[in-house]
């Protein structure tokens, strides 16, 4: 028997992911997803498209349809390979992925990919768009190329472990004695690189770099957050990835009594989102 397969692409500025979820027996099986690299959007489609039917051994005849999402989805101007192509609003997805993900019924999702995007999921209710900052990876690559000459994730996150915060950036502490937050104080922003002297190390700025995006991404979702009454924000994106982001973000929840949650497969909310855009609805 042929199987039921529908499969979601995001196709974003340098990866595409692409994950599905097998409906043949009515329910919806996560089908785990991949991603790959290219110099363009179109060859990574194919390439993504291409890796993920070999090594989940599907036919075309099993993909019922393809859900495509991402900045890159405007390059799709003819179906894959003959089949159904839907292009879905990335922000559906963001939602739709984040709720999946988290098992939540309602949350703040955000993705943090080049920039950051919030959304505002609740079960069977369309996601609502937020907005969001131009503060992300982007960002966090941008900075490292210009004042470390480093431009791979992995090796400024090796250099960031040596990195002292003290070096780099303003705390309360250092302005005041009186403890505005009880018992925070000491780890509170007051300024990022505010601090920074002839003693800061390269490892001091990789990791005042990293700070400064989490924590800038990290205070624009707790204001959406606190505007909608919602405690629990749903992580998402390629930057979730980055070994100092749950340090960061658990410190945020415990300085605003917030939720921050990065799921497993956390980069992926986005695809498993386009895919599920395309499943029947399951009781």
């Amino acid at each position: 028997m042929s199987k039921r397969v529908i499969v979601g692409i995001d196709v974003g500025g340098s990866t595409t992911k692409i994950g599905g979820f097998d409906i043949t027996d009515g329910d919806r099986r996560l089908i785990e997803p991949l991603f790959v690299r290219a110099t363009d959007p179109i060859t990574s489609i194919y390439g993504a498209f291409g890796k993920f039917t070999d090594l989940n051994g599907l036919s075309l005849t099993d993909i019922e349809k393809v859900m495509i999402t991402g900045v890159g989805s405007s390059y799709i101007q003819r179906p894959i390979y003959s089949l159904p192509c839907e292009v879905m609003p990335e922000f559906r997805c963001i939602g739709l992925g984040g709720l999946y993900l988290s098992g939540l019924e309602r949350a703040i999702v955000a993705s943090l990919g080049t920039g950051t995007a919030l959304v505002h999921a609740r079960r069977g209710e369309e996601p609502q768009y937020l907005g969001g900052t131009g503060v992300g990876g982007g960002t966090l690559m941008g900075l490292s190329k210009k004042m470390l000459g480093m431009d791979d994730i992995r090796h400024i996150e090796e250099l960031a472990r040596e990195g002292d915060l003290g070096r780099v950036d303003l705390k309360i502490s250092d302005l005041t004695k009186v403890d505005i937050v009880p018992g925070f104080s000491d780890t509170m922003t007051a300024s990022n690189f505010a601090n920074v002297s002839d003693i800061t190390t390269k490892s001091d700025i990789a990791l005042g770099i990293i700070n400064l995006v989490f924590e800038t991404i990290g205070m624009v979702a707790i204001f959406a957050a606190r505007n909608h009454g919602i405690r629990d924000i749903v992580l998402t994106g390629n930057l979730t990835s980055v070994e100092h982001a749950p340090e960061v973000f658990d410190s945020l929840n415990k300085m605003f009594d917030m939720n921050f949650l990065i799921p497993e497969r956390s980069q992926f909310g986005p695809v498993i989102g386009a895919a599920l855009s395309g499943c029947p609805r399951v009781k």
